[in-house]
């Protein structure tokens, strides 16, 4: 019981002057209450002091000293709340200007409510005063619609935790760079949220700074405008805690799954990063043996086409190997590749009918040898002729530099040009190779004609004699070619030697004479021996060359093949 009178003794006391005695009196109560006496003692001296306050007298309790220290307060206080504002509407704060829209949208539907009740008061006569209502109306309801998203939660883009999304699932070295843009994304969306928590926590402190100011302010004066800024301010400031509170529960669930994202992400880099590593010394380590074999090559083996030849064998292998050292590195399923392609296979075939042949010509072209880099060809597509020399033979086409040849001479008229050949031509169309097996030398033929009258013995041995004198070395070297084509081929002893053959035509005698010459260089040799057969037989009186000639009658006088005319009148029976 003395403790409850006790209780309401202090907090009399608390409202009076002399609050700072009683609260060392309740202390000292406080402290005493195990001894009855000095709890008497205690109480005795409150109600002393009880009995002074109320004799004190109250209206002198301030004095002119205490008017002026008030009016500075309420000045100072004054000058801190306007540079508290200012300092607000300085900051520019996405915050405040949520809040200011919220606030704006109360009161824009506030105005409304009222503009629609005073229309229901407007008298239907006045058109005037009610097009201006409605007018008004109007405007305000479209502003009203323009705040609607600030309608009951002006912070909820601000506070809400963002979605983190789809995390990247990295399973290849391209998708590394998605990850790292990924936690790129997700620590601009943390620096974003932690921005917004600085920038509403200084707003914070501003506003509990003005409200703790208006609290004193409202202490020492109670007009109606500082009241009403009091509870502005208290409504904002609970807003303001309560987007905080939210806010900081949202970073704190936003920051963990972040962090549990990034250590997710950061391991599925680091483990591709080692499997790329692996994967790149496995490719080097296969380009290292494909070169040791290509140095063996070149070392044990000096022929330069089958050089070529065993050099683009080890390029197809490495490259094969690198592809599924990559295959097999990536494809998380393989007997799910292997059945796709199973199915995939008979459309494959038949829409990439010819790139397949393609592939198989190139084995068969690689394995068999028919032809070779550097091998003089002739292919004949649509009616074309193409001679010339084979550069490369890749696993799709063959390609080859056309030379300047009779067949250029006679046919196309231009040369030099790059001729790409798919390899599944082989199958289908003949291809003539001028050099195959070794040989470099081809039968290339000339043929003239002499008038029936001469003598053709004598040009027969002409041409042979000059056939024989140009051509010797390349017979010679036939000769030793064809030997070495014994052991792989049946062949017989061919006669390489100049032959001479004379046909009957209708202008004269044909003389064709034909020869061993160089498969690369035909027209040089035949240019040649053309030449020193004309200027040979334009020596002998007794050979003509047989050409068609046109010859223009003016008179019946002339003759006839450079003869005399020969009238029928004088000549005589």
């Amino acid at each position: 019981m003395q403790n409850h009178y006790f209780q309401q003794l202090i907090s009399y006391l608390t409202k009076t002057k002399i609050f700072h005695c009683a609260h060392r009196w309740h202390t000292f109560f406080v402290c005493s209450a195990g001894s009855r006496v000095a709890r008497k003692i205690a109480l005795l001296c409150c109600i002393v002091l009880c009995g002074y306050a109320d004799n004190s007298p109250k209206d002198q309790s301030i004095t002119p000293k205490h008017h002026n220290i008030q009016a500075i307060n309420t000045e100072s206080i004054h000058q801190e709340i306007a540079s508290i504002n200012d300092t607000l509407q300085k900051s520019n704060s996405l915050w405040l200007k949520r809040y200011t829209d919220h606030t704006n949208y109360a009161l824009i539907a506030k105005e409304i409510q009222n503009l629609k009740d005073e229309i229901l008061q407007i008298p239907p006569s006045d058109f005037r005063a009610l097009n201006e209502k409605r007018y008004t109306l109007e405007t305000l309801e479209y502003q009203l619609e323009l705040l609607k998203d600030t309608k009951s939660n002006p912070f909820k883009d601000l506070i809400q935790k963002p979605d983190i999304g789809e995390i990247p699932t990295i399973t290849n070295p391209f998708a590394i760079i998605g990850g790292i843009s990924f936690i790129k994304t997700l620590q601009n969306t943390k620096t974003s949220l932690e921005n917004n928590q600085a920038n509403l926590e200084n707003i914070l402190a501003l506003i509990e700074r003005k409200y703790l100011l208006l609290n004193e302010l409202s202490k020492i004066e109670k007009s109606p405008q500082t009241m009403q800024e009091f509870y502005a301010t208290q409504a904002q400031l609970l807003e303001f805690q309560s987007a905080h509170n939210i806010l900081l529960t949202s970073i704190d669930v936003y920051v963990k799954r972040y962090d549990e994202v990034y250590t997710q992400i950061s391991n599925a880099i680091k483990r591709q990063a080692q499997k790329l590593g692996y994967i790149v010394l496995a490719i080097l380590l296969s380009i290292g043996v494909a070169l040791f074999f290509k140095i063996i090559v070149r070392r044990y083996i000096k022929h330069n086409e089958r050089t070529y030849t065993a050099n683009k064998v080890i390029n197809f292998f490495n490259i094969s190997l690198i592809i599924l050292i990559l295959l097999f590195s990536y494809l998380e399923n393989v007997t799910y590749l292997v059945a796709v392609l199973g199915f995939a296979s008979a459309g494959l075939a038949i829409a990439m009918k010819d790139l397949f042949m393609s592939i198989l010509g190139w084995f068969v072209i690689i394995l068999g040898g028919s032809i070779h880099v550097g091998d003089r060809v002739r292919v004949q597509k649509d009616g074309s002729i193409y001679v010339g020399d084979v550069l490369d033979i890749s696993i799709l086409r063959i390609t080859i530099y056309e030379d300047v040849t009779l067949t250029s001479f006679r046919e196309n008229r231009r040369a030099g040009r790059i001729i790409f050949i798919p390899n599944n031509y082989i199958f289908t169309m003949m291809i003539a190779n001028y050099t195959h097996g070794g040989m470099q030398t081809v039968w290339d033929g000339i043929d003239f004609c002499i008038t029936f009258d001469s003598n053709h013995q004598k040009a027969l041995q002409i041409a042979t004699d000059i056939a024989n004198k140009h051509a010797r070395t390349y017979t010679v070297l036939t000769k030793k070619q064809l030997r070495k084509m014994r052991d792989r081929y049946s062949l017989r002893d061919a006669n390489v030697e100049p032959r001479t053959y004379s046909f009957i035509s209708n202008n004269g005698i044909i003389i064709s004479i034909w020869y061993q010459t160089n498969a690369y260089a035909t027209l040089t040799l035949r240019s040649r021996i053309s030449l020193e057969i004309v200027q040979a037989i334009l020596q002998e009186p007794d050979i003509f060359i047989a050409y068609d000639t046109t010859k223009f009658v003016q008179t019946p006088n002339d003759g006839f093949a450079n003869k005399p005319y020969i009238s029928q009148d004088s000549i005589t029976p």
